[in-house]
C-alpha cells in the first residue's frame, strides 16, 4: 500500500522572456529580478527579491508550499502579489494557484501526483534554442 505518495510540485513561470518551467524540490526559493535568486523574474516591475517560497511539512508524508512577499529578512517588495486575484503577504499554495508579481510576471503553481506526471511538457511549452556555433557553416 503507497500512502506515501509522491507528489511533484511545479510553477510555470511567465515574464518577458517567455514561459517556463520549473520543478520545486527544494525547501526554499527567492523569487525576484536579481540574477541570484533561485527564480529570476525578466521584468522591469518585479522588485529585486520580490516573494520567498518555503516548503513547510503538512503531516508525515506529505509537504506544501508557502510563499512570502518579500525575503525572508522581513523586507516586502515594492508592489506585492496577487494571488488569485488578491493582494495577500503570504498564502499556502494549492493546485492552479495563480501569483501574479506584476505586469508580464506571472506564475501558475501545479501539484501532481508522480505516477501522473509524465515528466513531458505539453507541446505549447515545446521551445527549441539555437545557438549559432550549433549550426555547421560549409567552409570554401
Amino acid at each position: 500500500m503507497s500512502s506515501n505518495s509522491q507528489l511533484t510540485n511545479i510553477l510555470i513561470v511567465e515574464d518577458s522572456q517567455g514561459r517556463r518551467e520549473v520543478e520545486l524540490e527544494g525547501s526554499v526559493y527567492s523569487i525576484g529580478r536579481d540574477p541570484k535568486c533561485d527564480i529570476c523574474l525578466a521584468s522591469q516591475f518585479v522588485s529585486r527579491h520580490h516573494a520567498t517560497l518555503v516548503q513547510l511539512p503538512k503531516d508525515n508524508t506529505t509537504d506544501y508550499y508557502r510563499i512570502v512577499d518579500g525575503n525572508l529578512k522581513g523586507k516586502p517588495s515594492a508592489n506585492g502579489m496577487l494571488i488569485n486575484g488578491r493582494k495577500l503577504q503570504a498564502h499556502d499554495l494549492c493546485n492552479e494557484d495563480e501569483i501574479v508579481f506584476g505586469p508580464q510576471a506571472r506564475a501558475i503553481f501545479y501539484q501532481l501526483e508522480r505516477d501522473t506526471f509524465s515528466g513531458v511538457v505539453p507541446d505549447e511549452f515545446d521551445i527549441t534554442l539555437i545557438s549559432p556555433n550549433m549550426v555547421d557553416e560549409e567552409e570554401g
